[in-house]
């Protein structure tokens, strides 16, 4: 039986210098000293970055992978195995996910979120009005509480900088100090009963690869891991080697000759599959 059972685009791996690299969100610190752990001891990249050329520039927007690039540029690695993808690509979508907040309470929460400099929050029970205004952006991000009551976070202006700052600020008073779930839907009654003591549902906005790359050129960034990128033809399991992207003695040219021969081989015997369907993996 051939590699691939059919004949897809096959994915833009290369390895690339790691200071090369910008981000579009923040990394989660609290992730790096495990994941740093897991990497020495694993010696192999498994799923690498995936990132987009920044138009004008020499560098690389990073989509999905900031923890594992931090964690990399922690190891003093100089240059990075990557899955370069185009931005533009008309099945690449870009998705948000919401953050259901447990482990306070309401109470708590509505207090910290007034607490914010700069940020009015505004209050109505119509959650379709709220959802209106978010894609109109007349409000930065909205909050179901269980009791129904919902709060519009308002602020920054048409300063989409100002904007991220505020939506970090609004992030940062519960996260760290409450659980927080990536869910994709603003149902309070749909998720509620599935967890324990509820605060809020945070809903974000959706966000236009354009204003990402415009966030990357303004080095701002979003709150971590709130958008989502679903990639097509997503390169994972490599178990790349990351002695060689470690090596400070090798040009990036060579490691890149050495890419290509490392992936070839992979072809030859058979090690590559593709997977049109969708599916569930239950080992990550």
């Amino acid at each position: 039986m051939p590699a691939l059972a059919v004949n897809p685009e096959l994915p833009d791996l290369r390895i690339v210098p790691i200071e090369g690299l910008v981000f579009h969100e923040r990394h989660d610190s609290r992730r790096i000293p495990p994941l740093l752990e897991r990497l020495r001891q694993d010696g192999v990249l498994k799923n690498p970055p995936v990132v987009a050329p920044i138009p004008g520039s020499q560098r690389f927007v990073v989509l999905d992978g900031a923890n594992r690039t931090v964690a990399l540029a922690q190891m003093g690695c100089p240059h990075i195995l990557v899955q370069v993808v185009d931005y533009q690509h008309p099945r690449l979508r870009l998705n948000v996910w919401y953050h259901l907040v447990t482990g306070i309470s309401s109470e708590e929460f509505d207090r910290r979120v007034r607490s914010i400099p700069g940020l009015e929050v505004l209050s109505t029970h119509d959650l379709l009005a709220a959802r209106a205004a978010l894609a109109r952006r007349y409000i930065l991000a909205y909050a179901v509480r269980p009791d129904g009551m919902i709060l519009m976070f308002r602020g920054g202006g048409d300063d989409i900088v100002r904007q991220s700052e505020l939506l970090n600020a609004l992030v940062d008073v519960y996260e760290g100090q409450a659980d927080i779930y990536r869910i994709g839907t603003d149902q309070m009654e749909e998720v509620a009963p599935l967890y324990g003591e509820v605060a809020a549902l945070v809903v974000f906005p959706h966000y236009h690869p354009s204003e990402i790359l415009d966030l990357t050129r303004r080095e701002a960034r979003l709150p971590t891991g709130i958008t989502r990128h679903v990639i097509p033809g997503r390169a994972l399991r490599l178990h790349f080697p990351l002695d060689l992207l470690a090596d400070t003695e090798q040009s990036l040219e060579e490691k890149n000759r050495r890419l290509q021969a490392w992936l070839k081989q992979k072809f030859v015997t058979g090690q590559v599959r593709f997977y049109e369907e969708s599916t569930f993996l239950f080992d990550e």
